[in-house]
């Protein structure tokens, strides 16, 4: 009688899941980011602009870390469509507002994402998510300052022009810890 090795089925763990929707949370994030800096563009804001087109890429590297290490862990991810993104805005406040809540979402995520794994005990997956809770903290506090900065320009947007182009915001050098970014981070 020959014996057969019987295949085992993956299941998915709730943090699998939550990863594969966090693929889809993040590519929204980045075409939201896109809308804002367009936005920003046709307004005649360059420095604005630039930064929140660097954001959007930001966003779409980190769906693809995701995507990397899922696929590091013989997960096969899949990738979603994105949910409906907002377009129309009066005024620059308003983006960086909804841009700030953008990221305070992203970090609950995150944030629940990292419990999930700990509560799995998944180690690997909780060892994953501690350079997200980093980014995310840096993220939340870059957002929490431009707002201030576009509050108290008064609406002269010149001041948060120069303001962007004299701080650099967001022009930090890659980070040497970040997980490895599937089809590398361009």
């Amino acid at each position: 009688m020959a014996v057969t090795a019987k295949k085992i089925q993956h299941r998915e763990s709730k943090f699998e899941h939550l990863l594969q929707e966090q693929i889809r949370n993040e590519f929204t994030a980045a075409q939201q980011y896109i809308a804002v800096a367009v936005w920003f563009d046709n307004e005649d804001l360059p420095r604005l602009a630039a930064h929140f087109y660097r954001q959007a890429l930001e966003e779409r590297n980190h769906a693809m870390m995701i995507v990397q290490y899922l696929m590091d862990n013989n997960i096969k991810p899949t990738i979603p469509a994105v949910e409906q993104v907002r377009n129309d805005f009066t005024e620059t406040r308003e983006l960086v507002a909804l841009a700030l809540e953008q990221e305070r979402e992203v970090t609950r995520e995150v944030e629940t994402l990292a419990r999930t794994a700990r509560e799995e005990g998944n180690y690997l997956g909780e060892q994953f998510m501690q350079w997200f809770l980093k980014e995310q903290v840096e993220e939340v506090s870059s957002m929490s300052t431009l707002l201030n900065v576009v509050d108290r320009s008064k609406g002269n947007m010149f001041d948060v022009e120069n303001y962007m182009a004299r701080e650099s915001i967001g022009d930090d050098d890659a980070d040497a810890t970040a997980p490895k970014t599937a089809g590398g981070a361009r």
